[in-house]
């Protein structure tokens, strides 16, 4: 055997066994999850009769956003089912409850990014805390997220949002606002950001941003992205094709208001 077939072989070869060896360890985490599935259902049931009803896609939710600690995912489901039962008491916001929000027109959905996810388009600059409350900010998010959800395609749990901060300044501004929306996010629906692309952004937002990034979780900073503006176009390009880019970026699909959705 010559040393370039010999070098080939032994590539395959290790790429052969490196294959199985993350096919049984994928294996062995979907074991792991489906009997902590099991568990922390038994677990929450006893606390909580209405859990009943809940889907295993939701438990592992939750526990994946606990990185699978049964009693830490438990307590968290358990403190999320209590919260939309004050939270959302008819199982859903009316757009009559938010139309300050809704007026202000910033937010909206189109297309979807290469791995299937649907594509949320958020301007930043037209969030207006002076025309609003704090308390209709955090139901347009929970109308905002229930949307998104109930719109994601088959076999899809996540989202990529695009968030453009072109104009964004001091008026616009919202800690208590921001970290509300943080909160009903990483605490109601983990699991539920695939990635957030933060475009356009103006140096004042980052005195904003050093007062909100303590409260971004582990697992939610991993998906953050702060795309450089001469590098917009073929970062975007990485995780959604040109075909559905959105047109505030230059693609050819026309944004839908979520209210529209």
């Amino acid at each position: 055997m010559t040393s370039y077939l010999r070098q080939k072989f032994q590539s395959l070869t290790v790429s052969s066994e490196d294959a199985k060896d993350g096919e049984l360890i994928s294996e062995n985490r979907e074991e792991m999850e489906r009997n902590r599935i099991q568990a922390m259902k038994a677990l929450v049931l006893k606390q909580d009769p209405s859990a009943k009803d809940v889907d295993d896609l939701m438990i592992r939710r939750f526990l994946r956003a606990r990185d699978l600690d049964v009693d830490k995912a438990s307590a968290m489901f358990l403190k999320y089912l209590k919260w939309r039962r004050e939270a959302i008491p008819n199982g859903f916001i009316s757009p009559s409850e938010i139309p300050n929000d809704l007026a202000q027109n910033k937010l909206f959905m189109q297309g979807y990014d290469n791995a299937g996810r649907s594509i949320v388009v958020v301007f930043a600059a037209r969030h207006k805390p002076a025309s609003t409350t704090v308390e209709e900010f955090k139901r347009f998010v929970i109308y905002t997220l229930e949307k998104i959800c109930a719109r994601m395609p088959s076999g899809h749990e996540k989202f990529t949002s695009i968030a453009d901060l072109q104009g964004w300044g001091y008026v616009n501004s919202d800690i208590r606002g921001y970290l509300a929306a943080l909160s009903i996010l990483q605490d109601c629906y983990p699991e539920r950001l695939g990635k957030l692309l933060i475009i356009n952004v103006p140096y004042i937002f980052m005195t904003a941003w050093k007062m909100v990034y303590p409260f971004i979780d582990k697992n939610t900073k991993k998906k953050i992205v702060f795309v450089e503006d001469e590098k917009l176009r073929a970062t975007l390009l990485e995780d959604i094709d040109e075909s559905q880019l959105p047109n505030c970026v230059g693609g050819p699909l026309k944004l839908v208001p979520i209210q529209d959705c």
